[in-house]
């Protein structure tokens, strides 16, 4: 009989104590990254210009993107944007020589609506070369399909 006793009081000390969890539940960490993923899938096509332009259709072969990239945007109105930023009337030249830091000037990319006047995109293009960015890449609407025929 007494060694009944002895091992139900073992049993209960067994019982107090509570071993360490050494596992972690990785199911909440893996559903907020999932969602995080979701969220910059959406977005980032969305950060790539701000400026509301109607870009020309063409059958060119889409370009790289680059670490030191700089997009000019020319929107229907004929206003000129560096980045997100507007640059106003006659300050272009200024702001093109802030961009140039001596070295290697940036890749330019040039947006330009489609309804602008062709001596408004060259005359943009103009100082562009006069600034020192000789490679400027025109940004155009891929068309898939259709003719393969020029206009």
């Amino acid at each position: 009989m007494a060694m009944g006793l002895n091992a139900s009081v073992r049993r209960r000390g067994r019982s107090r104590r509570r071993a360490a969890i050494a596992e972690i539940n990785v199911t909440p960490l893996v559903d907020v990254m999932l969602v995080l993923l979701i969220i910059f899938m959406v977005t980032a096509p969305l950060l790539t210009s701000g400026v509301p332009i109607e870009l020309p259709d063409s059958r060119a072969n889409p370009l790289d993107q680059e670490r030191d990239q700089v997009t000019i945007s020319i929107d229907h109105d004929g206003q000129v944007f560096i980045d997100n930023d507007r640059v106003p009337a006659g300050g272009l030249a200024a702001r093109l020589a802030t961009l140039h830091h001596g070295g290697k000037p940036p890749l330019v990319t040039l947006r330009a609506d489609r309804g602008l006047d062709y001596g408004r995109v060259m005359a943009v293009m103009g100082e562009l070369n006069h600034a020192g960015f000789n490679s400027v890449s025109l940004v155009t609407s891929s068309v898939t399909g259709g003719s393969s025929e020029a206009p």
